[in-house]
Protein backbone atom coordinates (compact mmCIF):
# COMPACT_ATOMS: atom_id res chain seq x y z
CA UNK A 1 0.00 0.00 0.00
CA UNK A 2 1.25 3.41 -1.03
CA UNK A 3 1.52 5.86 2.19
CA UNK A 4 -0.87 7.85 -0.40
CA UNK A 5 -3.38 5.55 0.00
CA UNK A 6 -4.31 7.09 3.34
CA UNK A 7 -4.79 10.85 1.82
CA UNK A 8 -8.01 12.14 1.91
CA UNK A 9 -8.39 14.50 -1.23
CA UNK A 10 -10.89 16.97 -1.85
CA UNK A 11 -12.21 16.25 -5.76
CA UNK A 12 -15.22 19.20 -5.96
CA UNK A 13 -16.31 22.16 -5.29
CA UNK A 14 -18.93 21.39 -2.38
CA UNK A 15 -16.60 19.55 -0.60
CA UNK A 16 -14.14 22.40 -0.43
CA UNK A 17 -16.78 24.84 1.15
CA UNK A 18 -18.04 21.97 3.43
CA UNK A 19 -14.54 21.76 4.91
CA UNK A 20 -13.50 25.82 4.81
CA UNK A 21 -16.85 26.66 5.49
CA UNK A 22 -18.80 29.90 3.07
CA UNK A 23 -16.34 33.27 3.45
CA UNK A 24 -17.96 35.98 5.44
CA UNK A 25 -20.28 38.79 3.08
CA UNK A 26 -16.93 40.96 3.13
CA UNK A 27 -14.58 38.91 1.71
CA UNK A 28 -16.76 38.04 -0.28
CA UNK A 29 -17.56 41.40 -1.72
CA UNK A 30 -14.61 43.45 -1.63
CA UNK A 31 -13.07 42.90 -4.97
CA UNK A 32 -13.33 45.95 -6.99
CA UNK A 33 -12.53 46.61 -10.43
CA UNK A 34 -10.52 49.94 -10.27
CA UNK A 35 -7.53 51.60 -8.59
CA UNK A 36 -8.81 53.77 -5.30
CA UNK A 37 -6.84 56.69 -3.95
CA UNK A 38 -5.23 54.50 -1.35
CA UNK A 39 -4.65 51.76 -3.92
CA UNK A 40 -2.72 53.76 -5.85
CA UNK A 41 -0.61 54.93 -2.26
CA UNK A 42 0.01 51.36 -2.07
CA UNK A 43 1.73 50.73 -5.41
CA UNK A 44 3.98 53.85 -5.07
CA UNK A 45 4.85 52.29 -1.71
CA UNK A 46 5.43 48.68 -2.48
CA UNK A 47 9.13 47.77 -3.80
CA UNK A 48 8.65 44.34 -4.25
CA UNK A 49 5.50 42.03 -5.91
CA UNK A 50 5.17 38.08 -7.18
CA UNK A 51 3.60 37.53 -10.64
CA UNK A 52 1.64 33.95 -11.48
CA UNK A 53 0.88 33.17 -15.21
CA UNK A 54 0.09 29.94 -16.91
CA UNK A 55 1.03 29.04 -20.52
CA UNK A 56 -1.99 27.78 -22.56
CA UNK A 57 -2.12 24.32 -21.36
CA UNK A 58 -1.85 25.40 -17.68
CA UNK A 59 1.61 25.07 -16.97
CA UNK A 60 2.65 27.46 -14.36
CA UNK A 61 5.04 30.31 -13.38
CA UNK A 62 5.52 32.66 -10.36
CA UNK A 63 8.45 35.54 -10.44
CA UNK A 64 9.46 37.79 -8.10
CA UNK A 65 9.88 41.79 -9.11
CA UNK A 66 11.41 44.04 -7.12
CA UNK A 67 12.99 48.07 -7.68
CA UNK A 68 12.93 50.97 -5.64
CA UNK A 69 9.60 52.01 -4.06
CA UNK A 70 7.79 54.47 -6.72
CA UNK A 71 9.74 52.69 -9.72
CA UNK A 72 8.35 49.73 -9.70
CA UNK A 73 4.71 50.38 -10.63
CA UNK A 74 3.51 53.04 -13.05
CA UNK A 75 0.24 53.42 -13.07
CA UNK A 76 -1.54 54.32 -17.35
CA UNK A 77 -5.24 55.07 -15.31
CA UNK A 78 -7.65 53.63 -12.84
CA UNK A 79 -7.71 49.95 -14.97
CA UNK A 80 -4.26 49.61 -15.94
CA UNK A 81 -0.85 49.45 -14.31
CA UNK A 82 2.15 48.45 -15.94
CA UNK A 83 5.23 46.92 -14.20
CA UNK A 84 8.93 47.78 -14.98
CA UNK A 85 11.21 44.52 -16.57
CA UNK A 86 15.15 44.98 -15.97
CA UNK A 87 17.94 42.54 -16.88
CA UNK A 88 17.70 39.06 -15.92
CA UNK A 89 18.83 35.71 -16.61
CA UNK A 90 16.93 36.28 -20.07
CA UNK A 91 14.95 33.27 -19.00
CA UNK A 92 11.52 34.99 -19.47
CA UNK A 93 9.34 32.25 -18.20
CA UNK A 94 6.35 34.40 -17.35
CA UNK A 95 6.43 36.50 -20.45
CA UNK A 96 6.58 33.74 -22.76
CA UNK A 97 3.37 32.24 -20.68
CA UNK A 98 1.65 35.83 -21.55
CA UNK A 99 2.58 35.59 -25.04
CA UNK A 100 0.18 32.45 -25.09
CA UNK A 101 -2.23 33.46 -21.98
CA UNK A 102 -2.44 36.76 -20.74
CA UNK A 103 -4.00 36.22 -17.60
CA UNK A 104 -1.79 37.15 -14.75
CA UNK A 105 -2.39 37.15 -10.83
CA UNK A 106 -0.07 39.88 -8.74
CA UNK A 107 0.46 40.50 -5.15
CA UNK A 108 2.04 43.43 -4.14
CA UNK A 109 4.08 43.64 -0.31
CA UNK A 110 5.17 46.94 1.42
CA UNK A 111 7.86 45.41 3.78
CA UNK A 112 6.71 45.30 7.52
CA UNK A 113 2.80 45.33 6.51
CA UNK A 114 1.33 41.94 6.83
CA UNK A 115 -1.28 42.96 4.42
CA UNK A 116 -1.46 42.95 0.46
CA UNK A 117 -2.70 44.18 -2.37
CA UNK A 118 -3.74 41.72 -4.96
CA UNK A 119 -4.54 42.58 -8.85
CA UNK A 120 -5.93 39.81 -11.27
CA UNK A 121 -5.95 40.75 -14.67
CA UNK A 122 -4.81 40.44 -18.75
CA UNK A 123 -1.34 41.25 -19.67
CA UNK A 124 0.72 42.20 -22.40
CA UNK A 125 4.18 43.41 -23.16
CA UNK A 126 5.16 46.79 -24.22
CA UNK A 127 8.75 47.34 -25.51
CA UNK A 128 8.56 50.73 -25.64
CA UNK A 129 6.13 54.09 -24.50
CA UNK A 130 6.30 56.81 -23.12
CA UNK A 131 5.64 56.30 -19.53
CA UNK A 132 8.89 54.21 -19.65
CA UNK A 133 10.68 57.70 -18.58
CA UNK A 134 8.96 57.55 -15.48
CA UNK A 135 10.48 53.88 -14.35
CA UNK A 136 13.93 54.72 -14.78
CA UNK A 137 16.56 53.61 -12.30
CA UNK A 138 19.66 54.88 -11.80
CA UNK A 139 19.91 56.35 -15.13
CA UNK A 140 18.61 53.27 -17.21
CA UNK A 141 15.05 52.41 -18.83
CA UNK A 142 13.29 49.38 -18.36
CA UNK A 143 14.03 46.76 -21.22
CA UNK A 144 10.09 46.07 -21.61
CA UNK A 145 6.84 46.63 -19.19
CA UNK A 146 4.61 44.12 -17.84
CA UNK A 147 0.71 46.58 -18.79
CA UNK A 148 -1.60 44.54 -17.38
CA UNK A 149 -5.23 45.57 -17.71
CA UNK A 150 -7.28 45.06 -14.49
CA UNK A 151 -10.23 42.55 -13.89
CA UNK A 152 -10.05 42.47 -9.67
CA UNK A 153 -8.26 44.07 -7.22
CA UNK A 154 -8.91 43.60 -3.11
CA UNK A 155 -6.83 44.06 -0.14
CA UNK A 156 -5.33 40.79 1.07
CA UNK A 157 -5.56 40.10 5.50
CA UNK A 158 -1.97 39.83 7.67
CA UNK A 159 -2.45 35.96 8.52
CA UNK A 160 -0.20 34.43 6.73
CA UNK A 161 2.95 37.02 8.09
CA UNK A 162 1.52 37.00 11.21
CA UNK A 163 2.11 33.29 11.34
CA UNK A 164 4.93 33.16 9.67
CA UNK A 165 6.49 35.63 11.38
CA UNK A 166 7.99 37.04 8.41
CA UNK A 167 8.83 40.47 9.37
CA UNK A 168 10.31 39.68 12.88
CA UNK A 169 14.14 40.08 12.52
CA UNK A 170 14.76 37.61 15.61
CA UNK A 171 13.21 34.42 13.18
CA UNK A 172 15.29 35.36 10.91
CA UNK A 173 18.47 32.89 10.06
CA UNK A 174 19.57 33.87 6.81
CA UNK A 175 22.70 31.52 7.00
CA UNK A 176 21.05 28.77 9.16
CA UNK A 177 20.89 25.44 7.44
CA UNK A 178 20.32 26.28 3.76
CA UNK A 179 24.00 26.86 1.80
CA UNK A 180 24.76 30.00 0.81
CA UNK A 181 23.93 31.17 -3.38
CA UNK A 182 27.67 30.25 -4.33
CA UNK A 183 27.09 26.69 -3.20
CA UNK A 184 23.77 26.02 -4.64
CA UNK A 185 24.66 27.78 -7.91
CA UNK A 186 27.76 25.23 -7.84
CA UNK A 187 25.20 22.43 -7.04
CA UNK A 188 22.55 23.03 -9.30
CA UNK A 189 23.64 25.41 -12.08
CA UNK A 190 27.46 25.88 -12.37
CA UNK A 191 29.28 22.25 -11.67
CA UNK A 192 32.39 22.84 -13.01
CA UNK A 193 32.94 25.95 -11.67
CA UNK A 194 34.98 27.44 -8.89
CA UNK A 195 33.50 27.86 -5.68
CA UNK A 196 35.67 31.03 -4.90
CA UNK A 197 34.61 32.75 -8.08
CA UNK A 198 31.17 32.18 -7.60
CA UNK A 199 31.17 33.43 -3.86
CA UNK A 200 33.30 36.63 -5.59
CA UNK A 201 30.69 36.72 -8.21
CA UNK A 202 27.18 36.82 -5.56
CA UNK A 203 29.52 38.76 -3.18
CA UNK A 204 29.28 42.33 -2.89
CA UNK A 205 29.90 43.40 -6.40
CA UNK A 206 26.46 41.74 -7.35
CA UNK A 207 24.43 44.80 -6.72
CA UNK A 208 26.46 46.74 -9.21
CA UNK A 209 24.92 45.28 -12.59
CA UNK A 210 21.26 45.35 -11.13
CA UNK A 211 20.27 48.35 -14.07
CA UNK A 212 23.03 47.24 -16.81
Amino acid sequence: MSPRDDWHEITDDAALTALLGEPTAAARDKERSALTETDRDWLAASPFCVIATADAAGNCDVSPKGDPAGSLVHVVDERTIAIAERPGNRRADGYRNVLANPHVGLEFLIPGRGDTLRINGRARLVSGAPFFDDLVVKGHRPVLALVVEIDTIFSHCAKAFLRSQLWQPETWDPEGTVPRRAVLAKLHERPDEDLAALDEYYGPAYAEGLYR
